[in-house]
């Protein structure tokens, strides 16, 4: 099943003011450079901390380390979000960000990309044909859509790639499998662990989402001397300097 997040979802549209944004990263050192490029990007003085642990704001702009993996992105960032709600300062929209592995040669290290769609990859069951997505098993969903229109604007500022972003539970780390996932999900142009998670806890508040993954090494057998989190986490923050504008624009583009 495909959830489609409308243009004019949430209170985006016709509130007259900027709207407020949830970034989720996994760990802090994503929270932080993303935070880094928002603030260069407002020509902002400096991320302010927030009291509460480890929610840094940049403007209209939340930047929260939820955890690693699907379920704890889910748990904590639907905690944010119903905090927020119950303080009667909504968010409204929801970022996944982080660093990822890309699928080459689309998506080398050191690229940014923008998912247009943000799928589980491995949620399903594994039957004597194959993998069965837990969809055709006749519940769940497994797959959001972003808001094409913030999309577009999101890779047009940044030079990103757009495609499928899958969510993982367990990171691949062969050619088999890397082959294999993108066999059934062939728009796949990166993989991680939290995006689908975050999406989950989004779509309970009602609310839109996108997923930005900067690539810091190939999907496949794991090399460690080919990583690159360093290029990637500087990627990232670059991206959301670029970013912005958009983000607290966008539902003034109607």
């Amino acid at each position: 099943m495909v959830v489609q997040a409308e243009e004019g979802q949430g209170r985006l549209t016709g509130t007259g003011r900027t709207p407020r944004i949830l970034v989720a990263t996994a760990v802090p050192a994503e929270r932080d450079a993303v935070a880094s490029g928002l603030s260069a990007g407002a020509d902002a003085a400096g991320a302010a901390d927030t009291p509460g642990g480890g929610l840094v704001s940049v403007g209209p702009v939340d930047v929260l380390a939820v955890g690693v993996g699907p379920a704890a992105a889910a748990a904590g960032t639907a905690a944010a979000l119903a905090g927020a709600a119950a303080r009667d300062v909504p968010y409204d929209l929801v970022v996944s960000a982080g660093i990822g592995g890309g699928f080459v040669p689309d998506a080398p290290v050191g690229s940014l990309v923008v998912a247009d769609a943000v799928t589980a990859a491995d949620l399903g069951a594994e039957t004597a044909d194959g993998f069965v997505p837990v969809t055709d098993l006749g519940f769940g969903r497994v797959t959001y859509e972003p808001p094409a229109a913030l999309v577009r604007q999101l890779a047009a500022v940044s030079g990103a790639a757009t495609g499928t972003v899958l969510t993982v539970s367990t990171v691949t780390g062969s050619a088999e499998r890397a082959a294999g996932l993108r066999a059934r999900h062939p728009r796949a142009l990166a993989e991680a662990m939290e995006g689908f998670g975050v999406a989950e806890a989004a779509a309970v508040h009602g609310l839109p989402v996108c997923e930005v993954r900067a690539v810091s090494n190939p999907v496949g057998p794991r090399d460690r001397a080919a990583w690159r989190i360093g290029d990637a986490l500087a990627a990232l923050g670059g991206a959301f300097g670029k970013f912005t504008p958009v983000l607290e624009s966008w539902n003034r583009h109607d």
